[in-house]
């Protein structure tokens, strides 16, 4: 969906409109969900603000303003700045509204370290040294796109669109590229 379409999804939504909000929904949902996972860092927690963000958004769909003479100009407020603004947001206040536990400081000193001991460290780090030199082992573009898709949630979509590349290859590059990863890692 471009901008002009989300624009006026977005307008139909203020009208109340609950199959534009579904579209809307459809068509954004992936990547409001990756801006509040990526700000709370916690799946479920993330999951309860993407659906207060998008009862903000149907509650707030009228303010969405559209700049300049028509909805192609250059200078429109781009809809999903606004809807990622919203995420963002909605997410930051998730974060502001936590309250860390208290502890009795004498229940302090019977708090056990929950850290990784030494040797599983160690392990990880093995892991992470054998998975980085797998990963240098593709091709640096395919290595990129295998990083964005499964370490940064991007969709296939979005690969395709930041590589200028048809969506097959972009599912090609990484079904492949997991293969030899997986090939890599088994030696």
């Amino acid at each position: 969906m471009d901008n002009e379409d989300l624009a006026e999804t977005i307008s139909r939504v203020a009208l109340g409109d609950r199959i534009a909000f579904r579209r809307l929904y459809d068509a954004t949902s992936a990547k409001l969900f990756g801006i509040c996972l990526r700000v709370i860092r916690n799946r479920p927690d993330a999951e309860d603000v993407l659906q207060e963000v998008y009862v903000k958004i149907w509650h707030n769909a009228r303010k969405f303003q559209v700049s300049g003479a028509s909805p192609t100009s250059s200078s429109m407020s781009s809809p999903m700045s606004w809807l990622a603004a919203i995420a963002r947001n909605q997410a930051i206040d998730k974060l502001r509204a936590r309250k860390p536990e208290s502890l009795d400081i004498d229940a302090a000193f019977d708090i056990k370290d929950e850290g990784r001991d030494p040797e599983h460290q160690l392990l990880a780090s093995a892991e992470s040294d054998r998975l980085s030199r797998c990963l240098a082992e593709l091709k640096p573009e395919r290595a990129l796109a295998v990083k964005a898709a499964y370490l940064d949630g991007f969709s296939y979509t979005e690969l395709a669109e930041r590589h200028s590349l048809p969506l097959n290859t972009v599912r090609t590059w990484l079904r492949r590229g997991l293969l030899a990863l997986r090939e890599c890692l088994s030696r």
